[in-house]
């Protein structure tokens, strides 16, 4: 499998731990931040306990203004609580594209923020992997995060092909899908992306985009590829039901697809 060829890097920089902030003097940015859930920070709130809050991971920018980079929801909740300070984590000289890189960084090992949500806060940063799925999902008239005829819902499963083999195979992965199946909900179905990314990531120097396309409809439609695909993933066990088995479920059936018609010599293994 590929190394990833997208990381999150941050430059070398100041960072003051455990410096106590008003907690009216934090500011919060709604283009790099998730979406607040008010009844979560009413919840934090009501069992906060002070001394257990943790540090507030804050950007100190060029104007001396102080915004918060991950623990909104605990900002919230004490100014539910009337807390009048917190500690905070600061760190200076950030532009705003490294606020974004840090706050995905932070959560990747802790709380982790809905997809969507990771999405549009690496697009706000202009970090280079939602960036480009981006310019992608555009060229193909595609909206990310919801299910219709022209947006995709699964938001990991298209990122996980950009970073792990590139925006231009996921731009021919939906290629590819509407090639076969046309635009429906069920061709944008993570599932079936993920089998013809990690197909194309794969054996993509070898594969011809349309005759896959020709093959993988012969075998049926969107519906029936998902169908079959939850029907062998099951079929493996209760270990073998979860997102990554169903995709490597698709990839097999996009093998078989492309195997179909051909001697030996020329098929492709596993």
């Amino acid at each position: 499998m590929p190394k990833p060829q997208y990381a999150y890097e941050l430059p070398a920089h100041k960072v003051d731990y455990g410096k106590e902030v008003a907690v009216s003097d934090l500011k919060i940015d709604p283009q790099a931040q998730r979406t607040l859930n008010e009844g979560r920070a009413q919840r934090i709130a009501d069992n906060i306990v002070p001394e257990a809050i943790g540090l507030i991971m804050v950007s100190q920018r060029d104007d001396g203004e102080k915004y918060i980079v991950d623990g909104q929801h605990r900002h919230r909740a004490c100014q539910l609580a009337g807390i009048p300070t917190v500690k905070t984590e600061i760190h200076h000289g950030l532009t705003l594209d490294q606020e974004a890189i840090l706050f995905l960084i932070k959560n990747r090992e802790s709380h982790k923020p809905r997809p969507i949500d990771e999405y549009h806060v690496g697009l706000t940063g202009g970090v280079p992997l939602f960036v480009h799925t981006d310019r992608v999902l555009k060229k193909h008239g595609l909206i990310l995060g919801s299910t219709s005829t022209n947006g995709v819902g699964a938001v990991s499963g298209v990122l996980r092909i950009t970073e792990r083999f590139g925006a231009p195979v996921l731009d021919r992965t939906l290629w590819v899908a509407e090639a076969a199946f046309d635009r429906s909900p069920e061709t944008w179905d993570g599932m079936i992306l993920g089998g013809i990314g990690q197909f194309l990531g794969r054996w993509g120097d070898i594969a011809e985009d349309k005759e896959l396309a020709r093959k993988m409809l012969a075998m049926g439609t969107a519906v029936k590829w998902r169908a079959e695909i939850l029907s062998r993933s099951s079929r493996g066990g209760f270990n073998n039901s979860g997102t990554g088995s169903r995709v490597t479920t698709a990839y097999r059936l996009v093998i078989q697809a492309w195997n179909a018609g051909r001697r030996s010599a020329n098929r492709i293994e596993e």
